[in-house]
């Protein structure tokens, strides 16, 4: 998924398809968004045959490259992004310096694009990360419940 990240003819959108890079954003967004939804009530309902193990951590570092990408391009629109942000990694970078909450102040939304951006990645981050972090996290520790045998106690 990464690699695909640095290989992906991004070059064709951003300022110059300011539309169409919008939608494929919020598309791509929405999609994910939905399907870690899904995840989490395979979670809640304890489907059998869900696999959030793995489908919850790819959605999850989906969301981050869309992120990183959409960055990117923003960057090549001027007044967009400040300090520096030329390449898919400081994308990347920026990214997940925004999902840690760290702010090293390096580079800065500037444009209003980019600060909207920003504001949809806290938000997203918030509400559908965390939401999937904790039904991860529940997956794995019902999983490990359920596969640790239980020692009886005698009380004498």
């Amino acid at each position: 998924m990464v690699t695909a990240y640095f290989l992906l003819p991004l070059d064709r959108l951003g300022p110059h398809r300011p539309v169409l890079s919008w939608l494929l954003f919020a598309l791509a967004l929405a999609l994910i968004a939905a399907l870690l939804l899904r995840q989490i009530l395979h979670v809640l309902l304890s489907r059998p045959n869900a696999r959030p193990a793995l489908v919850i951590p790819l959605l999850m570092c989906l969301s981050i490259l869309v992120f990183a990408a959409t960055y990117q391009r923003l960057a090549q629109h001027p007044g967009e992004m400040a300090g520096g942000l030329t390449t898919r990694l400081d994308g990347l970078y920026f990214t997940l310096v925004t999902l840690a909450t760290i702010g090293y102040g390096d580079i800065t939304p500037r444009g209003q694009g980019a600060r909207l951006v920003t504001i949809l990645q806290i938000l997203y981050s918030f509400i559908f990360l965390t939401a999937a972090a904790t039904a991860l996290s529940r997956h794995l520790s019902d999983t490990v419940r359920r596969r640790t045998p239980h020692r009886r106690t005698d009380e004498t």
